[in-house]
């Protein structure tokens, strides 16, 4: 399920540089002692600190770059200390650390504190400050804020201690000689110390983002709830509590202070018995925050989580039941953010991706249990960190057991290997994990061309529908929301995602995972304080999501069906007007934008004809679609909505040309498919039937087709079905006839007996103005009665209406008495000729003498003496 890439080994990075260094103390070729190395930290620009005992008999703090892959010693002790906490200023000039004293044999009966916590001058080593000596575990924390001025001579320390209380530490700094970073004042540095933090009993530190989120207990109800709080650091150095909200648990499950994020203590782990709740704050910069916990069980034969959704104001609890026979090895699961998923991994028990964006339904979460499991860890889960990054897209995964860090993604090959479970499964299992895979693939994984590719062969190969959904209509509407899911997570609301929820009744094995039940709770009240409102970025988003998801109507999303009331009211309507001009307009936005990105992309015959009913149905989607826009979301204001809806309709086209180049690769077709004379091959037969399936899938969702569709598919359909078969897909709706099909069809078949039953067949389905025209092409004996009948038609009922009219009894050369009423309608027809202009003169020639011509051929026809 996972791809593990390796970042950083401590034995290649760090040990193997030690091992030399020490080397040369000792003057010996190679070191064979121990070092015992030991990660302390990750800083917020990926450096890594980590201290080790050296050959003198001394502890050694140093630095791991992860930009330049050097190693740098920053301070040596003069003996061997225990370090359970370690922080480095931005400018690398303060190093700030706790060490654990010991209390035990010699060092008992001297009056000494458990913990000391110093501040040491390294640019270069110098003065060393003592910032607490105490009986509770004390952690240290530089602030790096982003700032653009190249010399800083001010640092800020978070001291963060067991006893529940934060401070911060304002540590002024001066230039001695041009180079020495000293502290200025350091007598005055405990005096400029400030309370940001009071009665924690958990804590969190999100060095990307400046955060520290903590527990504390309600006042209101201090036995069943916490108040979840968040203090956000800005580039000033300034804090503020941004963000509050209720969290409900029982009041004595923390029984010692739990730290996150805040370094590795080797000296002081909490058992697993001890901590009864594990807990992680997962946030993306697009403005999302999700709280989530597990709870410790005693019975061990089921686990409980929680994935609190702040931005959709709602939370989920799912309880998994491991069975009779199985209990938990690990008390908790550990939480993996990927994207908008979060991972939550029992070890040798289930992996359940969460999709935190989407998440009425669990059909569109992946549950998987068994041997598809394991992530290749090689610790213990309680030696395994997980580190994360609001910017990053992925997280990463610290073994402390082994000091790797992995870089965790989704793993492409394992969903496409889902996708691909053999049929003789049970749909009830396999469809929702198919449905799962299929998303993650798409809108998490979906930019990679060649994964598309892949996606669209597997349902080249699956072109029937599941039991329980559509996999084309799935694969349109997930594709689409890819382009828009990255630009405001309130399009999440609004926007179509999935063709299951425009079901009826929804099957009930997307409604349901077995071995897990889920409950949702709705309205988690968070609070927002100070100048959240004022923010940009992060915060404004977070807030304005919250508040949106209060205000919008109770199912704000937009159902493509919907449109098909307006859809059915405009293809009645014959007369131009504002509205159809409207809808024009919207489609020429889109086809040109469509123009643009196919300029050499010219393998599938798309986008060469006017199909006018399709034209007006994609202007039709932009208008729909910018109009639920603008009610629901006006903050994006009408220039992006706009943007938005012709690149998403535009996309959609696209997307279905896309899907038919890979058919026609798949099966190297090329012009001759146009070609009515000869018969289908297997392999156009496959891409028909694919390209119905496309047809049926969007006439299910009423979205549009590119022009030019329906007629590649009647040729297809021509080539490839009996006559009879073909006729039935037109009378059932199923194919149209469109004018460029039927006038290819007239010009390039024969009028053999077959070719002239189909053609007649076919002309008796047409429009009667597309019938018109369609005779005009078609060279036969048939269509000269047609046009000539429908000239002596108008010609007459020209005679009827007007006054005046004289007949002129003049013969004409040419003319042949022989057969009286002819000539005498020949007569008629040439004096009203030249009393006024023949419309049919301009294009096919048609006159009094045309008629008399195509008369007498008929009339030699129907008597036998001459052949069709």
């Amino acid at each position: 399920m996972l791809k593990l890439k390796q970042k950083f080994d401590l034995h290649r990075d760090v040990v193997s540089d030690i091992l030399r260094k020490e080397a040369s103390v000792c003057r010996v070729k190679e070191y064979s002692g121990a070092v015992d190395t030991r990660i302390l930290n990750i800083e917020r620009d990926g450096g890594i600190l980590y201290s080790w005992k050296g050959a003198t008999g001394t502890t050694r703090i140093g630095k791991f770059d992860s930009n330049t892959k050097q190693n740098k010693l920053l301070y040596t002790f003069d003996k061997q200390v225990c370090v359970s906490s370690c922080s480095l200023n931005k400018e690398e000039t303060l190093l700030a650390v706790s060490l654990a004293q010991n209390t035990r044999g010699e060092e008992r009966l001297k009056p000494i504190s458990k913990c000391l916590t110093l501040l040491i001058e390294i640019h270069p080593i110098n003065n060393t400050k003592v910032l607490k000596a105490v009986d509770c575990r004390v952690k240290v924390q530089f602030l790096h804020a982003e700032t653009d001025r190249r010399s800083v001579l001010e640092s800020h320390l978070l001291l963060l201690t067991e006893d529940g209380y934060v401070d911060l530490y304002h540590v002024m700094l001066t230039k001695q000689e041009g180079y020495r970073v000293v502290m200025a004042n350091p007598e005055r540095l405990l005096k400029t110390a400030e309370r940001i933090v009071e009665d924690f009993c958990w804590l969190q530190w999100d060095g990307h983002t400046q955060r520290v989120y903590y527990l504390t207990h309600s006042v209101t109800h201090p036995q069943d709830k916490f108040l979840m709080r968040c203090v956000q650091f800005y580039p000033n150095h300034n804090c503020e509590t941004m963000l509050e909200f209720p969290l409900e648990s029982p009041a004595n499950l923390f029984r010692t202070v739990n730290f996150v994020n805040l370094g590795f203590d080797h000296y002081h782990q909490n058992s697993p018995e001890q901590e009864p709740l594990r807990l992680k704050v997962f946030t993306n910069i697009i403005g999302s925050m999700c709280v989530c916990y597990s709870q410790h069980l005693k019975a061990r034969q089921e686990v409980i989580y929680t994935v609190l959704l702040v931005h959709n104001d709602c939370s989920k609890t799912f309880r998994v039941s491991l069975g009779s026979e199985q209990k938990a090895t690990h008390l908790h699961p550990l939480f993996i953010p990927i994207g908008y998923h979060i991972l939550v991994y029992l070890q040798d028990h289930f992996l359940h991706c969460i999709n935190t964006r989407q998440q009425e339904m669990v059909c569109h979460s992946l549950f998987l249990s068994g041997l598809d499991v394991d992530l290749g860890l090689q610790s213990e889960s309680a030696d395994v960190t997980v580190l994360h990054s609001e910017e990053e897209s992925s997280g990463s995964v610290l073994d402390l057991g082994s000091g790797r860090i992995h870089e965790a993604e989704l793993s492409p090959a394992f969903l496409l290997k889902i996708l691909r479970a053999p049929s003789r499964c049970p749909s009830s299992k396999t469809d929702p994990q198919r449905m799962a895979a299929l998303h993650c693939l798409l809108v998490y994984l979906g930019n990679d061309p060649n994964l598309e590719l892949k996606i669209t062969e597997w349902l080249f190969d699956n072109v029937n529908a599941f039991d329980s959904f559509d996999q084309i209509q799935e694969f349109i509407l997930a594709s689409l929301y890819r382009i828009s899911y990255e630009k405001s997570l309130s399009l999440d609301k609004v926007l179509p995602y999935s063709s299951v929820l425009d079901k009826k009744e929804i099957p009930a094995c997307l409604l349901e995972v077995p071995g897990v039940l889920c409950t949702t709770e709705l309205h988690i009240e968070p609070v927002f304080k100070g100048k959240a409102s004022s923010l940009q970025g992060f915060w404004s988003e977070l807030q304005w999501n919250t508040e949106r998801t209060h205000s919008l109507d109770a199912d704000p999303r937009y159902r493509t069906s919907h449109i098909q009331a307006d859809w059915d009211k405009l293809r009645a309507e014959r007369r131009p007007s504002s509205h159809m001009n409207r809808i024009e307009e919207n489609t020429k936005k889109v086809l040109s934008m469509v123009d643009t990105w196919c300029l050499d992309k010219k393998l599938v015959p798309l986008f060469r004809e006017e199909d006018h009913q399709h034209r007006a149905l994609i202007g039709l989607t932009v208008d729909k679609l910018r109009e639920h826009l603008n009610r629901h979301l006006p903050r994006l204001g009408k220039k992006k909505i706009d943007s938005l809806v012709v690149n998403y309709v535009a996309k959609l086209l696209e997307l279905i040309r896309h899907m038919l180049e890979s058919a026609w690769l798949k099966y190297k077709l090329g012009p001759r498919v146009l070609c009515l004379k000869q018969q289908g091959s297997p392999g156009e037969w496959s891409v028909f039937h694919f390209m119905f399936r496309i047809l049926e899938a969007t006439r299910g969702l009423c979205l549009p087709l590119p022009p030019g569709y329906h007629t590649l598919l009647a040729v297809f359909a021509v080539r490839c079905l009996p006559q009879p078969t073909f006729l039935q897909y037109v009378d059932h709706g199923f194919l149209q006839l469109t004018e460029t099909f039927v006038s290819r069809l007239m010009t390039d078949l024969d009028n053999s007996d077959a070719n002239e039953r189909l053609k007649f067949s076919i002309l008796k389905r047409l429009p009667e103005p597309m019938e018109q025209r369609i005779y005009h092409m078609w060279d036969h004996p048939v269509s000269s009665a047609w046009i000539s009948r429908d000239y002596v038609r108008t010609q007459l009922e020209k005679l009827n209406k007007s006054k005046g009219f004289a007949f002129s009894g003049r013969d004409k050369p040419g003319f042949r008495p022989e057969f009286l009423p002819l000539t005498y309608l020949a007569k008629i027809l040439s004096d009203i000729e030249e009393q006024a202009p023949n419309p049919f003169e301009e294009q096919e020639n048609v006159d009094a003498r045309f008629v008399e011509e195509t008369a007498l051929k008929q009339t030699l026809i129907l008597l036998g003496f001459e052949g069709k």
